[in-house]
């Protein structure tokens, strides 16, 4: 899953996959996720993993770092 995540954040912003090999790295704060990223990356893990994350209820604090995402979206696919 993790390696998918990836995948999708470097089609979200442009970036190598590269750029993503430390998955506690908080992704706002290095630059590396901005505001209009962000909705491409929950439209990727939409369609990737079939889930559904609403933007009014995005909590940045809850998806800044990969191990985060990767937390947050088995949550949701077992809820």
């Amino acid at each position: 899953m993790q390696e998918q995540i990836i995948n999708i954040l470097a089609d979200a912003t442009g970036r190598d996959t590269a750029d993503f090999n430390d998955p506690s790295q908080n992704l706002f704060e290095s630059g590396l996720l901005d505001s209009m990223a962000t909705v491409s990356l929950l439209l990727g893990l939409q369609d990737a993993f079939d889930v559904q994350v609403p933007v009014s209820e995005f909590d940045r604090s809850q998806w800044d770092t990969i191990e985060k995402i990767e937390e947050r979206v088995k949550e949701l696919q077992n809820a």
